[in-house]
């Protein structure tokens, strides 16, 4: 019997996690991640209790706790889930008899924040979610596992672990595995993704036939610190002494000024709603630039892109491994590319210097549209993810 630390977010994915680990026979710790502001109480230990018991209990051996990660019986709601979410996490841990604890990760996740902030006034466009999966739910939760002796970590993603590699969820429309491509390549052989071998609906029919009281709650919402309004209005809020600095002009790719705006920041390459400007067709934002603040609109062909260069690599495979790869005929696989969350994978040929391994180039069979800067470029061999790295 393995001990896992599993994290969970009080959703049906983690949830439905925890009974198939316990299914298959291992021993299943619990964890919520705390890392936003503080809110009405939840999961509060009854007067007497020993903080360390596993959910529902009143007393248990005391798990060990890695310095610096303090872990206490979560009693507030202070993550990015709300304090349901915290709430619906332990009802579940104490309806499978689990150990739950809260880990308080708010530091750490200002690091999520600023990243975020950052990007956007760079004239880029984040991604939190990945940042976050690399950082803190494979980053510092692995130390939390190190540090309770847990043999694996395990999470509510739609991947899958096939001999010791990250492959593409069973449920392609669901699939997450471009959101795992940072991390450590050693640490992959403790891994555990139990529901990438089920469809979302089969997940759901889980929760529902034991009656968790989640199976048919909504997924999460991508940027979850933005809980309302328009991710600008975060950045400005974060950044009050910047309002106004970024307003420029809209210009078409041909130079002309069609038009003002209140800040860049607002915008991202490829988005043609919401930009507040008529030009007769549809035109959408083809580049930003943060020297001089301007937004350059386009029509949908400007969108259009043969190749792009990454860095920051993360890489799976061995360079070796690599270049083999990347040397394949279509016919025996070939490789692919996705650029953003919620993309498909475009066949493609990706060259890099084993050298420097960290930085590589990406030539697309076919023009592809958006391509923005900030984004993660995940290599792909067939359903395997070989890794990756983000968009300069």
């Amino acid at each position: 019997m393995a001990r896992v630390v599993l994290a969970m977010s009080g959703g049906v994915d983690s949830s439905v996690a925890a009974h198939l680990l316990l299914e298959a026979g291992h021993e299943v710790i619990g964890v919520f991640m705390r890392h936003g502001e503080e809110s009405s109480e939840v999961c509060k230990v009854e007067p007497g209790a020993d903080p360390t018991a596993p959910a529902g209990h009143t007393s248990a051996p005391s798990l060990p706790v890695l310095g610096g990660l303090a872990a206490e019986r979560a009693d507030h709601k202070q993550g990015c889930c709300t304090a349901t979410d915290a709430a619906d996490a332990k009802r579940v841990a104490a309806k499978f008899g689990i150990p739950f604890y809260a880990l308080d990760l708010q530091a750490d996740f200002r690091r999520i924040v600023d990243y975020f902030v950052d990007d956007y006034l760079n004239g880029r466009t984040p991604n939190p979610c990945v940042k976050c999966n690399h950082w803190i739910k494979f980053g510092r939760l692995f130390d939390y596992a190190a540090g309770v002796e847990a043999d694996f970590l395990a999470t509510g993603h739609y991947a899958r672990m096939i001999d010791g590699q990250l492959h593409r969820g069973l449920d392609g429309h669901k699939d997450q595995s471009y959101a795992l491509f940072g991390i450590g390549k050693s640490r992959l052989p403790r891994m555990l993704l139990p529901v990438g071998d089920y469809e979302k609906t089969e997940i759901r029919k889980i929760a529902e036939s034991l009656q968790l009281g989640v199976a048919g709650k909504r997924d999460s919402q991508e940027i979850c610190f933005v809980t309302q309004g328009h991710h600008s209005d975060f950045v400005k809020a974060r950044r009050p002494e910047l309002v106004g600095t970024t307003a420029g002009d809209f210009v078409t790719t041909d130079g002309r000024v069609v038009g003002t705006h209140d800040g860049y920041e607002a915008f991202t390459v490829g988005q043609r709603k919401g930009l507040g400007i008529a030009l007769g067709t549809p035109h959408f934002v083809i580049r930003i630039d943060p020297n001089t603040n301007q937004v350059v609109l386009g029509k949908k062909e400007s969108l259009a892109c043969e190749q792009l260069s990454a860095a920051d690599a993360n890489w799976l495979v061995s360079p070796e491994s690599l270049s083999r790869l990347a040397a394949s005929e279509p016919e025996t696989g070939g490789l692919s590319v996705q650029i953003r969350y919620n993309g498909s994978p475009e066949p493609a040929s990706v060259a890099f210097d084993p050298a420097t391994p960290e930085r590589f180039t990406v030539h697309f069979d076919h023009p592809v549209d958006a391509v923005a800067p900030g984004q993660a470029a995940v290599v792909y061999h067939g359903p395997r993810v070989l890794g990756g790295g983000w968009i300069e």
